[in-house]
């Protein structure tokens, strides 16, 4: 989709998902619409769909999108979609809200034809847009949360939970206060039913949801064998330095990525989740007080080289602004900026967004 405003083009985003074969397609799908038949080929429109089950075989739901870099500027249609043998068709049929209009600014409106991977459970499509204005093509990328290995195991066993989606972030609670890993696979050992709550960093939005994932527990966990004995030792003298309390260490004399410290795309604003992995960090911090630090902020390719050094340099600047007001001393920490020459991950792709923490000696 497009939207254009009275001095810049603004293409509009438009998504859709629709039920396919015997699998549902019902659900949250996170993503992003591109669209390069545009003035701006690198733009972007960040998406959530949201659909359930209608009459039929047919699928009702919303579709949220906002401009790449102006979150403020949003749309929400009511969508409805049907299946096709690769995927689903669906149509925009009526717009329920919209922010950030300007006079001359619009929405493209149509249909979109989405494939269905059910490996990734990933939707790729492609909009025919009605011709109003300059609405022509998008081109869309969606991704949904979805356990993908057995919902229950054996208590005490270890065993790998896997599921689909892009960028996936992992707590232990639902206000996304408690990281707990990252990625696709989690290999750990359960003794009671867990519920583990996901969000996908891929393109986030300001709608962007929470997703459950519950692991029934079967069974007792083994019985431990009765401890060994162990002869007293004479206790060590602690030294001097370790006299304080030692946390899990963050930082190490390489460069260290804080996976879930991330931004939102084209801004310096800090995401929510990252919040934890910066509040362990101040606290190493204050208990080393003699440690110094640089933070290193990074881009993705989006937008302009020269504007993605001057972003990467804000967003270094933002996480020591946090640790400042966390306790940290301002003149331990020092900031560098590397805009978009050093990316992870193919682009696009919100890992890239990041900060990096490096001791200085």
């Amino acid at each position: 989709m497009k939207s254009i405003s009275w001095y810049v083009l603004l293409i509009p985003l438009l998504l859709g998902v629709a039920p396919a074969h015997a699998q549902s397609l019902a659900g949250i799908w996170q993503g992003v619409e591109t669209d390069t038949g545009e003035r701006e080929p690198n733009a972007t429109w960040p998406a959530e769909l949201r659909l359930q089950k209608g009459k039929g075989n047919t699928l009702f739901g919303v579709l949220y999108q906002q401009v790449g870099g102006q979150p403020w500027v949003t749309v929400t249609f009511k969508v409805q979609a049907t299946p096709t043998p690769t995927g689903m068709e669906l149509m925009h049929q009526q717009k329920l809200n919209e922010t950030g209009r300007t006079p001359g600014s619009y929405w493209c409106e149509g249909s979109i034809t989405f494939t269905y991977d059910p490996k990734l459970e990933r939707l790729t499509g492609h909009a025919t847009y009605t011709p109003i204005g300059n609405c022509d093509i998008g081109t869309f990328t969606f991704y949904r949360v979805k356990l993908k290995s057995p919902a229950k195991v054996a208590a005490g066993v270890e065993s790998t939970i896997r599921v689909s989606g892009r960028n996936v972030l992992w707590y232990a609670d639902a206000d996304l206060k408690q990281p707990v890993t990252t990625g696709n696979t989690y290999r750990t050992k359960l003794t009671k039913t867990t519920t583990f709550y996901l969000t996908q960093g891929y393109y986030p939005t300001r709608q962007s949801a929470v997703v459950p994932i519950t692991i029934q527990v079967t069974g007792k966990a083994p019985a431990r064998p009765p401890a060994t004995p162990v002869a007293p030792t004479r206790p060590e003298v602690a030294r001097a330095d370790t006299a304080r309390p030692v946390l899990a260490p963050v930082l190490a004399p390489q460069p260290v990525v804080l996976p879930t410290v991330l931004f939102k795309l084209g801004t310096p604003e800090l995401l929510p989740e990252g919040l934890p992995a910066l509040d362990q960090l101040a606290a190493e911090l204050k208990a080393r007080p003699l440690l110094k630090l640089r933070v290193a902020g990074h881009t993705d390719k989006i937008g302009e080289p020269e504007k993605n050094l001057v972003l990467s340099e804000q967003r270094a600047e933002a996480v020591k602004a946090y640790l400042v007001k966390a306790g940290v001393a301002a003149e331990r920490l020092s900031t560098v900026g590397y805009g978009d020459s050093r990316p992870l991950y193919p682009s696009p792709d919100a890992r890239n967004r990041r900060v990096e923490v490096e001791e200085i000696k």
